[in-house]
């Protein structure tokens, strides 16, 4: 794949006179092409010619980053370093925002990109009309050899690069191998969900290593199934699982987002029940199209490009009540995709709701089999994919995936049922309901239904089987996990909130996201100004900028696990309160009514509190610090023996202190 519109040496280019170079961009350029972008590209051309005329190595223009849906302006491989080149043309200050850009790319790069993970790299943010400054050449602390972002001129480039040579030891970087090393991203799900709106391919956006099973295999299967099913004129339904983080959303928003067009059968619709994630998502892709359609110079509203998204992203509440309003139509949808499938309401739930809101009396399904119901309304075909995730259940009346097949054997014989060979496995608790269906002809199991590999922590590949060991009580296994895991990924544990506030702003580079994460029965927080009962907004917790307060970056409102189930931060701080205390016998929850904790008895909401802190240990993409308070003897409800075996747990696993 060709990442860039123009690439050669850089002798070649200091030869090439602009009108040609310009001529190479336009003709690569896969916009329309404005005025303002071919000055650009004239004054960057001319300011490279003359920085670059006594150097050697290869240059790079407008470099795809698709994680990112962005373009480098231009790349540079001299010596031992890739210089990562940020223009703006005109302009006479350093934004923080123009850092924290420039800064990103350099971290793509490094994280993303095989052969450039072992070199130097260096951010550089070029403001034109910018007095004579640049910043002193360091590297970040964590060591990796990428430099802090160098903010200079175009009087002083030359002089930058030189001494950023002078401070890069080693040998010149292969021009073919830096090309050909493969690209294996693994973008946050508001990353991929803009990236595959705006038109990249899976393939562009995802990992393609042996380690990871790929995306785009498990995407080809559905879209076979679904072919085969309207070529046979079948109803069918997938159960795709996978561990947390391993890309069950970016598999259905790929399905949803390849059959867009809504006059075609294969008109698909992304369906879900995470509230949260589906105003986040509706509000980052409206966004961003509203941005890209300026970059190309044109305009649309905000309203008007909401629209467009709420058309293929829905939650699965409203789908479900517009097929109350007519119960014989189907909808104009053939082929749903129902993401935490798992969390669907059960008869109990479902039919208590439709009594109080819809004045429903005499509604007696469960969810799912409603949710089926309304697809069984097509009269030649149609699909229904269940994105399935593993203890994850934490609200009340949230049914697990046993409800969906035990819908299909109740009352859809003829369903095609594929399924997941790992959707037997006890974290699904389907096994038992699938042994009633294994007799029925149109039962099928593919392995290519299941994601094996954690995308989210792209550091770590086994922080979720960590998680599910330190919740397990299983300490010899989580010391060993832990053991693989801390050297790529850094997990540390405090009793100073204060201290792990300053530890995720020093881990953090660019625009990377961190914020506090809490259960939401974590009550007794607010000596440390955390309220539980104070809700946030999750679009501006997880979408705005580092000046706006009601972001997660201020660190002042924190999210539970209601607000980031099937999102993620680059680094989090999961702070621990005594609903879920350790000890000896296991582990013991609790729930704060009035002025004390009380026991939680029912298993059922026993299993929601363990998930709940399932989901807050598991949404970190690049490390986490686990704060436990040391209490305070003088206060009942914050007793310090209620903290102090959680903290010593941890550290017997072998957590680091700081």
């Amino acid at each position: 794949m060709k990442r860039s519109y123009y690439s050669d040496s850089i002798t070649n280019f200091c030869k090439s006179v602009p009108e040609e170079i310009i001529g190479k961009l336009a003709i690569n350029n896969e916009f329309s092409l404005e005025q303002s972008q071919r000055d650009a590209w004239q004054e960057e051309i001319n300011i490279l010619h003359e920085a670059l005329a006594s150097f050697q190595g290869s240059i790079y223009f407008e470099y795809s980053i698709p994680r990112m849906g962005q373009r480098i302006d231009v790349v540079l491989l001299i010596g031992s370093a890739i210089f990562v080149l940020e223009f703006k043309i005109g302009e006479k200050e350093f934004t923080s925002y123009a850092i924290d850009q420039v800064w990103d790319y350099a971290l793509d790069l490094k994280n993303f990109h095989e052969s450039s993970h072992d070199k130097y790299i260096a951010p550089l943010l070029i403001v034109t009309k910018a007095k004579n400054i640049y910043s002193v050449i360091s590297v970040t602390p964590q060591n990796d050899r990428l430099l802090f972002p160098i903010k200079c001129n175009t009087e002083l480039l030359r002089k930058v690069i030189e001494d950023v040579l002078h401070f890069a030891e080693g040998g010149n970087i292969d021009r073919s191998q830096w090309e050909n090393g493969r690209y294996c991203p693994t973008p946050n799900i508001i990353e991929a969900a803009m990236a595959l709106y705006s038109g990249h391919k899976v393939s562009e956006i995802s990992r393609s290593d042996a380690s990871a099973i790929n995306l785009s295999q498990t995407s080809d299967v559905i879209s076979c199934i679904i072919n085969f099913s309207k070529e046979k004129s079948k109803k069918s339904i997938c159960f795709v699982t996978g561990v947390p983080g391993a890309g069950k959303t970016l598999v259905g928003l790929n399905i949803a987002t390849t059959h867009i067009d809504a006059s075609n059968d294969l008109y698909s619709v992304y369906l879900s029940g995470n509230g949260p994630l589906v105003e986040i998502l509706r509000e980052a892709l409206a966004r961003d199209k509203v941005q890209l359609v300026k970059k190309r110079g044109g305009k649309i509203k905000k309203g008007e490009a909401m629209s467009e998204v709420k058309m293929f992203i829905q939650n699965v509440h409203h789908f479900r009540d517009e097929c109350l309003v007519d119960e014989k139509s189907p909808p104009i949808e053939h082929v749903a995709l129902f993401d935490e499938a798992q969390r669907a309401w059960n008869v109990e739930q479902t039919s208590n709701f439709m009594r109080r809101k819809k004045h429903k009396p005499n509604f007696n399904y469960s969810e799912p089999e409603f949710l089926i119901s309304c697809l069984d309304r097509h009269p030649d075909w149609a699909v229904i994919v269940c994105l399935v995730g593993g203890g994850q259940e934490i609200n009340t009346g949230e049914a697990g995936i046993s409800e969906w097949i035990e819908s299909l054997n109740r009352s859809f014989p003829k369903w095609n049922i594929y399924v997941s060979s790992k959707l037997t496995d006890s974290e699904y608790g389907a096994g038992e309901m699938l042994k009633k269906v294994s007799l029925r002809p149109n039962v099928i199991y593919k392995d290519e239904l299941h994601l094996a590999v954690s995308m989210r922590s792209f550091r770590a590949e086994h922080v979720s089987l960590l998680v599910k060991q330190m919740l397990d009580l299983n300490i010899n296994d989580a010391s060993a996990t832990l053991e693989k895991v801390k050297a790529n990924y850094p997990m540390v544990i405090t009793r100073n909130l204060g201290k792990a506030k300053q530890w995720l702003k020093k881990q953090a580079r660019g625009s990377e996201r961190y914020g506090i994460l809490v259960s939401s029965q974590a009550e007794r927080l607010k000596p440390y100004a955390i309220d539980v009962k104070s809700t946030i907004s999750p679009v501006h917790w997880f979408l705005d900028g580092k000046e706006d307060v009601r972001s997660s970056y201020y660190l002042e409102d924190v999210a539970t696990e209601f607000d980031v189930q099937g999102l993620e931060l680059d680094w989090a701080c999961v702070t621990w309160d005594a609903d879920f205390r350790y000890s000896k016998s296991g582990w013991e929850h609790r729930s704060f009514c009035g002025d004390r904790w009380n026991s939680i008895k029912k298993p059922e909401r026993k299993n929601y509190l363990k998930n709940a802190y399932r989901v807050l240990l598991t949404r970190a993409r690049q490390g986490m610090v686990i704060v436990v308070p040391p209490g305070d003897i003088e206060d009942p409800t914050r007793n310090p023996k209620f903290y102090d075996p959680i903290f010593e747990y941890l550290r017997e696993i072998g957590f680091s202190e700081i």
